[in-house]
């Protein structure tokens, strides 16, 4: 008789210094054939990756392995493209791709969610993995990324005493109940399971919040253990600010840096060796560029300036992430703002001066840091795949539907609101924070109309609706409609607005974000091809908020302009 004995064990090997609470362990299966014969039969090496803190780098199925990676963020990026961006940066010679999941755009309204079309992330990570990207994974919850509320839903303001970003009980139910939603969905993806992602982030900047709250980051690195398993690598990102990597590390999640072009390289990874003696250096934001805001001028960096502070990291040994590689477009409402001082409302476009331009088109800036990076690793076989083709659809003239205050039943069916003093838009379920004065007088006694303009655009509204009677007069809120065909061809273009001043514009029913030129610098709207018609009339609904020309229109080019910048002495609100 033979009888086979099945025995397995785990070697675990030295961690440095700082021990961390992930399992790294290499399973083997020794088979005992009791006949006279002892055969002993390694099984195929285990996937992982994992962290080395004698040889201070990371180890991918047990060899060393550094990343070159850039940023794109898909909820900035219409589904229909994420190929060919993702293609592009795959060409660029990166390995792997950083990516945000904000929380907001999935879950609306709490337990309501939503992963279809633009927002299916399985199907973005999926697409990652086919082109052979490996992904650097950013869940939040908090994400920060210019995005609206970093990323936290609004909803979560409906409890106007929680504290967000905190171990406040309402938020971190708040917060459990999402990851026991998301993380399922990741988990199979993770690098050690089969998948294409080698680490997790966990919160972001959290140094940076007044917050300073461990008991906060100590919950969520056991929400992410015990969703995602103890194999996966965790870790935060972190200014190199003294005080902000005391506040945003903890025991058990790798910390990681992020600083620009401009830094002094060797102390900026200095500040990561008082926090991890040792271990891979990382910057987890290298800068290429910068964001806009309105009222500013347009930010730009130097393709000369991001490709040598990139060698000279490589050189070093540490592993890079490009932020942004391939900005996008703030559609509808996602644009979010930052508080420096003042208030600093971000433009739709999120371009960044990035690697790739916010239409996806590889910049002189590409080019520059693919040469750099082919010092250091082989590029792909193959060219790199061109700017997409755009299109002058030229002149449309508008004309004037009705005046905002004309079509409230429309717009809020359920009518009114009556309250003494106005409402935040959290407690009406729309974004303003307290009362309203006119010079020194309070003023009270308000009927609030929360506004459905997305929905009753998505259905048809007004293009579908009877024409309204106007006063024909151009100053306040008003919705202006117009239509143009494409030569039977969709191509990207861009929207300028002459005569126009700040408001919202949509086409074919699709949000493509705020215009406000009397502000600038951005001038004009990228408007993808995906939301184009070539089989039949393409529909444009604008609404102006203060005052269009007598003889509105709107002009498409083949190219944006970003440059024009007004000189304010104060800033408008956002």
């Amino acid at each position: 008789m033979v009888v086979v004995v099945v025995s397995t064990f785990q070697f675990v090997p030295y961690r440095g210094p700082a021990e961390r609470p992930a399992r790294m362990g290499l399973p083997a299966l020794a088979l005992l054939l009791v006949a006279g014969v002892l055969l002993t039969q390694a099984s195929p090496p285990a996937r992982s990756f994992q962290l080395d803190y004698e040889k201070d780098c990371f180890r991918k199925d047990g060899a060393p392995f550094r990343y070159i990676s850039g940023s794109i963020h898909y909820a900035r990026v219409p589904r229909p493209a994420w190929r060919d961006r993702l293609l592009k940066m795959y060409m660029s010679g990166l390995s792997a791709v950083q990516v945000y999941i904000p929380w907001n755009y999935h879950e609306p309204l709490p337990g309501v969610y939503d992963f279809a079309g633009d927002r299916d992330v399985e199907a973005f990570l999926d697409l990652t993995a086919e082109l052979g990207l490996l992904v650097i994974l950013r869940p939040g919850p908090y994400i920060c990324a210019e995005w609206e509320m970093g990323g936290l839903p609004a909803w979560l303001l409906w409890k106007p005493d929680i504290i967000l970003r905190s171990s406040d009980p309402a938020y971190l139910a708040a917060v459990d109940s999402w990851l026991h939603v998301l993380l399922p969905k990741i988990k199979p993806r993770l690098y050690q399971y089969g998948g294409n992602i080698i680490s997790v982030q966990v919160e972001n900047e959290y140094g940076s919040y007044y917050a300073c709250d461990y008991e906060y980051l100590q919950h969520l690195l056991g929400s992410f253990r015990a969703l995602l398993g103890s194999e996966v690598l965790l870790f935060t990102t972190d200014s190199t600010q003294a005080e902000e990597l005391r506040c945003g590390t903890l025991q058990g999640l790798y910390a990681t840096i992020d600083f620009g072009p401009g830094s002094n390289i060797t102390e900026s990874f200095g500040a990561q060796r008082q926090v991890e003696p040792k271990g891979p250096l990382v910057n987890s934001e290298y800068y290429t560029g910068w964001l806009d805001y309105w009222g500013e001028v347009h930010a730009s960096t130097s393709s000369a300036q991001v490709a040598q502070g990139l060698e000279d990291m490589l050189q070093m040994g540490a592993n890079v992430n490009m932020y942004m590689f391939h900005g996008g477009t703030n559609f509808a409402y996602w644009s979010g703002a930052d508080f420096k001082d003042q208030y600093k409302p971000v433009t739709t476009s999120y371009d960044y001066d990035a690697p790739l331009s916010e239409a996806g088109d590889p910049t002189e800036k590409l080019f520059a840091i693919r040469t750099v990076i082919s010092k250091f690793q082989p590029l792909p076989v193959g060219p790199m795949p061109p700017a997409t083709p755009k299109y002058s659809y030229g002149r449309v003239a508008l004309k004037k539907y009705a005046d905002l205050l004309s079509v409230l039943d429309v717009l809020c069916p359920s009518g009114a609101i009556q309250s003494q003093f106005p409402l935040t838009f959290e407690a009406i379920k729309q974004g303003m924070l307290g009362n309203i004065s006119l010079g020194s007088s309070l003023l009270s006694n308000w009927l609030i109309y929360p506004l459905a303009i997305d929905t009753a655009i998505k259905q048809g509204w007004p293009h579908a609706a009877q024409p309204q009677s106007s006063n024909g007069g151009t100053a306040g809120p008003a919705f202006y409609t117009g239509t143009f065909e494409t030569p039977g061809i969709a191509w990207d273009t861009f929207v300028k607005f002459p005569g126009w001043s700040k408001g919202q514009l949509w086409i074919n029913g699709f949000n493509l974000g705020r215009y406000w030129p009397s502000r600038g610098p951005q001038q004009t709207l990228f408007v993808p091809s995906s939301v184009l018609h070539v089989d039949r009339p393409n529909n444009i609904t604008v609404l102006e908020l203060e005052g269009a020309s007598p003889a509105p229109f709107l002009l498409f080019l083949d190219k944006p302009l970003f440059n024009r910048t007004l000189n304010h002495s104060t800033m408008a609100t956002k």
